[in-house]
């Protein structure tokens, strides 16, 4: 999602920022806000699933031999963080509309987007589409900031706290160490998307409370402040995870150097390639909570068996 808010959006604010002029006129309005506020809905819900699966491999029995996680239920799981932002996001596409306005020093006609339900709508829709924008500033605090930093923190400090009371004697090991690395992922990625999303909340609370007395610049200039830190945030979170999730990082960079040479069906490159399956397979199996593979017991020569 971070990539479609990079390669969508962002060339249609620049475009609007550089010629006045929206570009797909008012379906970007529309689109691009609902876009934006999915990709805080993925986020946010996507860091609490995150809390939740390291609190379950904390308070697992055997931590370290955890059956390992049905692609079905993988899906699923995305399907349902997905889909869920999509729909808390549908209100965006009814709420902005188009407008224009002429400059009185230039008399250049501008283009921008308002914050207006449009009146074509039935009545039902219109009074329920008029309440969440009389309520949009709280729900972005409350469900899209408060939600996933306190989530993480307080499975952190759950998590923490089972590890230093009931796997105390764990510490030291090559999995505890992977658990905390892991664990220092998930910090790492609330941090900044707190970071990122700190002045957009500011920034609401400010204009609902102030947008009388601020100029209609004022109010560009804050609103452009707020997708700059969304592009960031969306430009820095894949590399973050990259990096610090080295399993990943390494099947990423695998997979373009794979696309690059053409994956020639030469043998060296398939023996090469399959050294790099089993390399991948067997770190990320620490870092996805997966089992690693014993091998089978030998049978010993000369014997019944």
């Amino acid at each position: 999602w971070d990539f479609l808010i990079l390669f969508f959006c962002l060339p249609v604010v620049i475009f609007n920022e550089i010629t006045k002029r929206r570009l797909l006129g008012d379906v970007s309005c529309r689109i691009v806000p609902f876009m934006e506020v999915s990709s805080l809905g993925v986020t946010t819900f996507s860091l609490c699933a995150l809390g939740i699966d390291r609190f379950h491999a904390a308070t697992s029995p055997q931590a370290s031999t955890r059956p390992i996680e049905q692609c079905q239920s993988i899906i699923a799981k995305l399907a349902v963080i997905w889909v869920g932002s999509m729909t808390l996001s549908v209100p965006e596409i009814l709420l902005w509309q188009l407008a224009q306005d002429t400059s009185p020093v230039s008399g250049v006609v501008t283009e921008y987007c308002t914050m207006k339900p449009s009146s074509n709508l039935p009545e039902s829709i219109y009074s329920l589409v008029l309440t969440y924008q009389n309520a949009r500033m709280w729900w972005y605090f409350g469900c899209y900031f408060c939600l996933p930093i306190l989530f993480t923190i307080s499975c952190q400090l759950v998590t923490r706290r089972i590890r230093g009371t009931a796997k105390s004697d764990c510490r030291g090991t090559k999995h505890g160490q992977c658990e905390s690395h892991l664990n220092c992922t998930i910090i790492a990625l609330t941090i900044i998307y707190g970071l990122c999303t700190t002045p957009e909340n500011v920034c609401n609370i400010v204009v609902a409370y102030m947008s009388p007395d601020m100029s209609k610049q004022t109010l560009d200039l804050l609103n452009l402040i707020n997708q700059f830190f969304l592009f960031f945030k969306c430009s820095v979170t894949p590399v973050l995870l990259l990096c610090l999730c080295r399993p990943l990082g390494q099947a990423f960079m695998d997979c373009c150097c794979c696309c690059c040479e053409g994956c020639g069906p030469d043998t060296t490159s398939s023996e090469d390639s399959a050294d790099s399956k089993l390399k991948t397979e067997m770190s990320s199996s620490i870092f996805f909570d997966k089992p690693r593979e014993t091998p089978p017991p030998l049978l010993a020569l000369g014997t019944p068996c």
